[in-house]
């Protein structure tokens, strides 16, 4: 059996997808260690969860949208974090002696640890963002990122310059994504496309399921953890855009209590967590921020969506949702009530974008999810195993 140690952002979206490869590698035999924050991963990864502890330091600064953002998702957090967790995740690497190293793209500490330790390692991408070259348009731009990446492996004392680029691992990238939603993108030969990789959530939700009306339709408003503080707007414009539609809609809406801005009407349930794939089933659409995350959990459901797309890899999300044909793109800034509802109303009364949906669900249930990306792991460990 292999020991694979898991590394990642500690961020639940970045999280989640690597939680349900990490279960499927553990069910089959092999030891999975964690490196990272014990009060962040051990309500997420569940109490039997391996973790080898790591304190962070908080690192923000992504409120910013458009260029600002990318700057500040690199100065404000990838950079500082690779710096802050690189000698906890090299202890544990000590420690573990681990086979492979299982990287989220963006922890790039991760990967300097795989090479310093002479160890392979898989990059898994949880985002579309570093997929598909949002910048290769913008040279300046791309040299600034692979600036910040030189600059972590300096500051490692690592010799020379990275010998690659640091989101992408040589042996392994698995993305949780499918060819049915990116259409034909030149990926790379290692590249794995395995859907999204789902699995039962260790932390319970409690959610009032006897609120749900069988009779009307179900709609899931989510703009994701990190752009809450943007969203108070946003919120007052779907609850606009709701309430003609009250009697024959029910709305649950993922928000603090104090991010609503006016009390919502008995068809609206505000919720600031929920179970939501216990509820995906029970979802006639969803209106999303377009992260990977919730656009694969909700086409994977075969639930179309209305994505309003923020920054990061969002906007990339809800064009290849549009062009699929599974729902609709609106802007996050600007998109006024009656032409949101004209949307969410197309999505919920035109067959058409649930049938499109349903045809990306059956495509990533074809790629396999986390048990193909566990399948993908183990060929690593074993090549190791196998080597003289």
């Amino acid at each position: 059996m292999g020991r694979y140690l898991f590394v990642s952002l500690p961020l639940t979206g970045h999280v989640h997808p690597l939680a349900a490869v990490s279960g499927e590698l553990a069910a089959r035999g092999h030891d999975v260690l964690w490196a990272g924050s014990e009060s962040f991963l051990r309500p997420v990864l569940g109490p039997d969860a391996a973790i080898h502890p790591i304190p962070l330091r908080a690192h923000r600064g992504q409120a910013d949208r458009g260029m600002a953002a990318a700057k500040s998702r690199w100065d404000g957090y990838i950079v500082p974090h690779a710096k802050v967790t690189l000698p906890g995740i090299e202890r544990a690497v000590a420690a573990f002696r681990p086979d492979v190293l299982a990287v989220d793209q963006h922890a790039v500490a991760g990967a300097v640890a795989a090479h310093r330790a002479g160890l392979p390692w898989a990059s898994l991408a949880p985002t579309t963002m570093e997929l598909t070259r949002p910048y290769r348009a913008l040279p300046k731009v791309e040299a600034w990122i692979h600036r910040r990446m030189a600059a972590v492996w300096t500051a490692a004392g690592m010799p020379g310059e990275p010998p690659h680029d640091l989101r992408f691992s040589p042996h392994l990238l698995i993305a949780f994504t499918g060819t049915a939603l990116t259409g034909p993108l030149a990926w790379p030969d290692n590249a794995a496309l395995v859907g999204p990789a789902l699995a039962p959530r260790a932390a319970g939700t409690d959610f009032p399921w006897d609120w749900l009306d069988p009779a009307r339709r179900h709609v899931l408003v989510t703009v994701g953890t990190l752009s809450m503080d943007l969203a108070q707007d946003f919120y007052a414009r779907v609850l606009e855009a709701l309430r003609p539609l009250a009697g024959s809609v029910q709305a649950i809406v993922v928000a603090p209590d104090d991010a609503v801005p006016c009390p919502p009407g008995p068809d609206v349930l505000v919720r600031s967590r929920v179970p939501v794939l216990e509820l995906m089933p029970r979802l006639d659409a969803v209106v999303s921020h377009g992260g990977l995350n919730t656009v694969c959990e909700a086409l994977a459901h075969g639930v179309p969506l209305v994505i309003a797309p923020i920054k990061g890899d969002q906007p990339i999300n809800a064009a290849q949702v549009a062009a699929a044909g599974a729902g609709r793109r609106v802007r996050f800034a600007s998109v006024r009530p009656g032409p949101l509802r004209e949307d969410l109303l197309a999505v919920l009364d035109d067959p058409s974008y649930r049938a499109a949906a349903h045809r990306v669900r059956e495509s990533f249930a074809a790629a396999g999810g986390a048990a193909a990306a566990a399948r993908h792991l183990e060929r690593m460990g074993n090549r190791r195993e196998d080597a003289p």
